[in-house]
């Protein structure tokens, strides 16, 4: 079974996908998030610099940039991950589907179950297999156990990891190799649906068949839900993105679609970075 066989056809998917598609038009089509002069700081220090951009409902989008450019602080705000970094914060808006949600009264914990985030190195929690993707069902969802199983199981399908894990779920998920501890880690956001995925760096850590893997997974991911993924590996965004933001500085200095910014990029900074001459 492929990745794309795998994911595309996953109920999982198929309930992440629905959004309510307010917002801006794309030509992608409807706006998931728009960012409106977004300014970051920790501390004293600004670190973004007056950021606006749409991201539209379906595809992938990728950040790239050198690294300290802003990529990945912009990437956890559009879950409010930086909530929980000392002595950040931020001016102007970002909207999911139309809604502020660093609104008075909005809830970051409803926006990160919409949101979900794959991070730099896998964090399976210290259980086992089954128990990692039950998490988050379980804290959700009063599921019979039939129910439950059957969730962990489209899960662990739509993540392409069915196959290799079916006959050891109650094994201690850290003995999982690094691809497969990854890809787990996706399967858990997936269980509970979300409507996006964010992923940070999440394969540079992983040997070239795992790197495969993830990437054959985030392009069918893409499909289905909004995807954005930062990533230091040029090659790697232009095979799973559809467009493309580089950053540098904290500021965004060309967003447009990928074939377009690695072939005919509009800003003599892309270009360089592009080519290798910088970064």
């Amino acid at each position: 079974m492929s990745a794309t066989d795998g994911a595309v056809s996953s109920p999982v998917l198929d309930r992440g996908a629905r959004g309510s598609g307010l917002g801006a038009r794309t030509v992608a089509g409807e706006a998931r998030f728009v960012l409106a002069a977004l300014n970051c700081f920790y501390g004293e220090k600004q670190v973004v610099f007056d950021v606006s951009m749409t991201i539209p409902q379906r595809g992938v989008t990728a950040f790239i940039g050198p690294s300290g450019c802003g990529k990945s602080t912009i990437l956890r705000c559009l879950n409010r991950m930086n909530d929980v970094v000392p002595g950040f914060s931020m001016t102007g808006r970002v909207t999911l589907d139309g809604e502020d949600i660093n609104r008075a009264g909005a809830d970051p914990v409803a926006v990160r179950r919409r949101v979900g985030m794959v991070f730099q190195r896998s964090n399976p929690f210290p259980s086992s297999i089954f128990d990692n993707v039950a998490y988050g069902l379980r804290l959700l969802h009063r599921l019979s156990e039939a129910k439950l199983e059957l969730a962990v199981e489209t899960a662990l399908r739509a993540a392409v990891l069915w196959d290799e894990v079916k006959d050891r779920l109650d094994v201690p998920a850290g003995r999982l190799s690094g691809g497969q501890q990854q890809r787990l880690c996706i399967a858990r956001a997936l269980a509970v649906a979300p409507e996006v995925l964010l992923f940070d760096e999440p394969a540079s850590a992983l040997d070239p068949i795992s790197t495969a893997r993830v990437e054959e997974l985030v392009l069918a991911l893409g499909r289905k839900l909004t995807v954005v993924i930062v990533t230091h590996n040029l090659q790697q965004a232009s095979r799973v993105a559809d467009r493309t933001a580089f950053f540098l500085a904290g500021r965004l200095v060309e967003y447009s679609p990928t074939v377009d910014l690695f072939t005919n990029p509009r800003d003599e900074r892309t270009e360089a970075y592009v080519s290798g001459r910088f970064g």
